[in-house]
């Protein structure tokens, strides 16, 4: 059961095994606890191995603007996404994935996987959440670091059109946009996107496949193992 599951979140860890485990036993009468599943995974060399860490992949553009989190409390979808930008790796090259991610929900609300690193690749991941939105999103706060393509013309005008508040954390400073990056890790670690890839067809249906994955099958620690999905679109059920 563990290897069907892990077949398809390849790195997902014991906790959040164990929840997708329990309906699974229970019609079999078999009860595991956790420290059990860790000694039983451990014999049969199945705990997830830790990773390296990887590079930064923006630098900072010139336009400033404050950081609204220190001010802000989250209770509910749709008021805080935030943004980043990491690569992907083939064997011809470097791709960039753009993600916008629901604070509240740690719902993926946009991607976009680009070759360039440039303003485009963020405008089309803003699109397609902006696309995919219900409801009103004024007020709204778009958080992300100081890369270029943030703080271009473009992105910033797309933001106002629909009042959504940009802030960035201070210049360098990763943990000013934690769950961004934790996203970042989470594909890359659990769902194999930091692999080398034979090229961007392969890398896109791979990053569709983890971004899906995460988003409706996955429970979120923070969610109370429920998946994101779940979270993001009770208000709407």
């Amino acid at each position: 059961m563990v290897r069907a599951i892990r077949y398809y979140h390849p790195r997902m860890g014991t906790r959040k095994l164990l929840v997708k485990l329990q309906p699974l036993l229970a019609v079999r009468g078999i009860s595991l606890g956790r420290d059990a599943l860790f000694d039983l995974l451990r014999r049969h060399d199945l705990l997830v191995p830790t990773r390296r860490r990887w590079q930064k992949t923006t630098r900072a553009g010139l336009w400033r603007c404050p950081n609204l989190l220190p001010e802000l409390t989250v209770t509910a979808p749709c008021q805080l996404w935030v943004g980043d930008v990491t690569y992907l790796t083939s064997e011809n090259g470097f791709a960039y994935l753009a993600l916008l991610t629901d604070a509240y929900s740690r719902f993926i609300v946009g991607f976009d996987l680009s070759l360039s690193l440039a303003v485009e690749g963020c405008l089309r991941a803003l699109n397609s959440a902006l696309e995919q939105a219900r409801g009103s999103l004024t007020g709204l706060v778009h958080h992300s670091d100081h890369g270029v393509q943030y703080t271009a013309h473009a992105y910033r005008n797309l933001l106002s059109e629909h009042d959504i508040r940009p802030s960035m954390g201070e210049v360098g400073n990763c943990y000013e946009n934690a769950l961004a990056e934790r996203m970042n890790g989470i594909l890359k670690l659990e769902y194999g996107l930091g692999d080398v890839f034979v090229d961007l067809e392969q890398m896109m249906a791979s990053t569709t496949e983890a971004i899906t994955l995460y988003n409706y099958d996955r429970p979120h620690l923070a969610l109370d193992y429920r998946v994101p999905a779940e979270v993001h679109f009770a208000r709407h059920l």
